[in-house]
């Protein structure tokens, strides 16, 4: 009894044309597309824009003034002696609260606290690339995996060095997508930041928390254009 299952023509015919597209595109991508990707990374890595070398340079201003002290108590004015109380918050802060968390910014001065510009023009040209080959690796490793021969063909050799390509390609695409959850995390990191300043605009350990966070961002994208042009 033959242990082969009968598929209809009909979808056999559609997987063969899948098949060559797959093929098609992936010996593309491996004689023509990689290599001009890994120049056009290269040149990239040479652009002036992503070889600052004062990094001050790419510092964005935290428009957010320091305000007057709040008098809490007025004790060593004299006006109120032993009766004098710690200053409670108004209505709006709740019932009882006397607690002063912070101060309060009802208002930005520019409207819009905005992010740093100089890292987000360059975020939104690494963006692009990190997609680029996380999509391209997928498209090759289809492609190895339609080339794996069936282990009772007796090519267990030839089996084993496509299945340690495909585990390769898929650890390419790990971490490219890490890439992605790396610029996610900064902007949400800068921005709980940003709120503390807000929050406590006296403590200048907060600000320059931001500006340390900022380099080190750029000195990440260019290590990850620099990984990304490796892969190809």
């Amino acid at each position: 009894m033959s242990s082969l299952l009968k598929v209809d023509s009909e979808i056999k015919s559609k997987v063969d044309v899948f098949r060559e597209r797959i093929t098609s595109e992936a010996e593309d991508l491996v004689a023509n597309f990689f290599p001009k990707k890994l120049l056009e990374l290269d040149q990239f890595l040479k652009d002036p824009v992503i070889n600052i070398r004062e990094l001050k340079e790419i510092h964005s201003e935290i428009n957010l003034a320091v305000p007057d002290p709040i008098l809490l108590t007025d004790i060593h004015d004299g006006l109120e002696g032993q009766n004098a109380k710690k200053r409670k918050l108004g209505p709006e802060d709740g019932p009882g609260d006397d607690k002063v968390g912070g101060t309060k910014v009802y208002i930005m001065p520019g409207g819009m606290m905005k992010s740093n510009g100089k890292l987000v023009d360059l975020i939104e040209r690494v963006k692009p690339e990190i997609r680029t080959l996380i999509e391209k690796c997928n498209t090759v490793k289809m492609w190895v995996q339609l080339l794996i021969p069936r282990i009772e063909d007796g090519n267990n050799f030839g089996v084993s060095i496509q299945e340690e390509t495909v585990a390769e390609l898929r650890t390419v695409e790990g971490e490219a997508a890490s890439y992605l959850d790396q610029i996610s995390r900064y902007y949400i990191t800068r921005a709980k930041l940003v709120s503390k300043i807000a929050k406590y605009p006296h403590v200048e350990d907060y600000r320059r928390t931001v500006t340390e966070i900022d380099e080190k961002e750029y000195i990440s994208l260019k290590i990850i254009v620099s990984e990304l042009r490796n892969q190809y």
